[in-house]
């Protein structure tokens, strides 16, 4: 689905990302983790085009995306849900959901929003709510609802759990497994490493914008730099 070779990405004289190269095979979960500014978000967003790549080749199904604009990579099928969660917060929640799906023709749109409100029942409940008086939990399932609305073959998913309370965290990293078991490619950058290595089936460890490690996530699970470093002692 996705090969990246030699990705680099710069601010100013600073190589965020260093000739990073990776790939993402079709329905599964990848997952990137690391330290607080390893450069894991700053790849998310040269794949997405939201960064300016500075060096390096993005391949998506075999074709070459690498200076796409970031509406086309969407419409390709590239689809960010970003760090933070970003929901345009005076408008409402179905609002959000139809926005997610601004390149698509308008005929099929309402059916995909019926299909999130029933995937995630709380945004129908709260369908006409300004999006900004939902609670962090709330906006990050209106996130992910508004990112699969442009229909994704490949699914960045950014820091999902980011601030949220543990049961809430329980819940995301359940609605990954369920878009994993429906054939859904993501790749998944996340600091609870332990949750993103459960769910993922492959993984790639970034320190100070390079690959220092990778391998099948359940050898990462019990690789003793990991756990030393990501999951703890007693894990």
């Amino acid at each position: 689905m996705l090969e990246v070779t030699d990705l680099t990405v710069a601010y100013g004289p600073i190589e965020a990302v260093r000739k990073i190269s990776f790939r993402v095979q079709a329905g599964t979960v990848v997952t990137l983790i690391g330290p607080n500014g390893a450069g894991k978000s700053t790849t998310l967003n040269a794949l997405s085009g939201v960064a300016p790549l500075h060096g390096g080749r993005i391949l998506l199904d075999g074709q070459d995306i690498s200076r796409w604009s970031v509406h086309r990579r969407v419409a390709a099928g590239l689809v960010q849900v970003p760090e933070g969660r970003l929901v345009l917060a005076g408008m409402s929640v179905r609002e959000n959901l139809e926005l997610g799906a601004y390149r698509r023709p308008r005929g099929d749109v309402a059916a995909d929003i019926e299909r999130m409100e029933a995937r995630f029942p709380i945004l129908h409940e709260r369908r006409n709510a300004a999006a900004g008086t939902l609670s962090g939990g709330e906006q990050q399932m209106l996130a992910i609802a508004r990112g699969l609305m442009a229909r994704p073959k490949l699914l960045l998913l950014d820091e999902p759990s980011l601030g949220l309370a543990p049961l809430l965290v329980h819940t995301v990293f359940e609605i990954v497994g369920e878009l994993r078991d429906s054939g859904l490619t993501i790749l998944l950058v996340e600091q609870n490493a332990r949750q993103a290595l459960t769910v993922s089936s492959y993984g790639y460890v970034i320190e100070s914008g390079r690959i220092v490690l990778d391998g099948p996530a359940a050898d990462l699970r019990s690789d003793p730099a990991v756990i030393r470093t990501y999951l703890g002692q007693g894990v």
